[in-house]
């Protein structure tokens, strides 16, 4: 796992034990492996950074401190404002409206991450063996199956829908079978496709995503808010659902 992989990476570096990052011990579990330090650099360039992701709300997401000369030296961090944890359990950097700025994802065996900015430029995460803190061992059954809702479902892109299926008129669901709004979802490439809710929706959570696309990458399809941030689902018993399977239910069924 990715995580697991980070916090294996720091251990081998200090041979005593490390202080871990602040805030660690009460952070949710999808954040502690990825809190404290990292260098950020920029591929092919010579200059990096230093950037501390904090477990403190920022905007939409959680707090990222760096020095201000790193402005400078990355001038791509002048847009960042918050950070949050993609649905493989990477960290991503967001603007002050919750759209991302830089997605990271593993690379290869490597320890380090790699992301690719809207200009195209590569750029490299290093943990670099700064302190990381465990994720913490779960109590009882309850708290094992909590645990495992959080984590995204793995999916056989070879089994999951279609693309060209996709385009269409849904009704969204929070419980089976009880209609909370419609959506449409309009055919488009299949990295931000329009997406839009149909009619009045009585739904706060919902109006408040506001989705204004779509896209679809090996089996998982993501509805993008009108504010950058998005929503990942699964094709499960001839719908679609909320993955992970966190907090309140979503579910799209396709209309006829």
């Amino acid at each position: 796992m990715l995580a697991a992989g980070l916090i294996a990476l720091a251990g081998a570096a200090h041979a005593q034990t490390p202080v871990p990052p602040r805030g660690a011990d009460k952070a949710p579990d999808s954040l502690r492996p990825l809190l404290g330090a990292w260098d950020l650099e920029r591929v092919g360039a010579s200059r990096k950074c230093t950037i501390t992701l904090g477990v403190e709300p920022a905007g939409s997401g959680r707090q990222v401190r760096f020095p201000a000369t790193c402005r400078r030296a990355l001038p791509l961090l002048d847009q960042v404002a918050a950070w949050t944890v993609t649905p493989e359990g990477a960290p991503r950097l967001d603007d002050s409206s919750g759209k991302t700025v830089l997605a990271f994802g593993r690379a290869g065996t490597e320890a380090g991450l790699q992301g690719k900015a809207a200009d195209g430029q590569q750029y490299w995460l290093d943990p670099k063996g700064y302190p990381r803190a465990a994720r913490r061992a779960p109590s009882n059954p309850a708290e094992s199956a909590a645990l495992a809702a959080q984590r995204p479902t793995a999916i056989d892109p070879a089994r999951a829908p279609a693309a060209d299926t996709l385009p269409g008129r849904y009704s969204v669901m929070r419980q089976q079978n009880r209609e909370a709004c419609k959506l449409v979802l309009t055919p488009g490439p299949l990295d931000r496709a329009p997406a839009a809710l149909e009619g009045p929706c009585q739904d706060t959570g919902l109006t408040i995503l506001d989705p204004a696309g779509w896209r679809y990458t090996a089996g998982r399809l993501s509805l993008v808010a009108r504010k950058g941030h998005s929503l990942d689902l699964v094709f499960e018993n001839g719908q679609w659902r909320k993955d992970p399977a966190v907090g309140a239910p979503l579910m799209l069924r396709k209309l006829p």
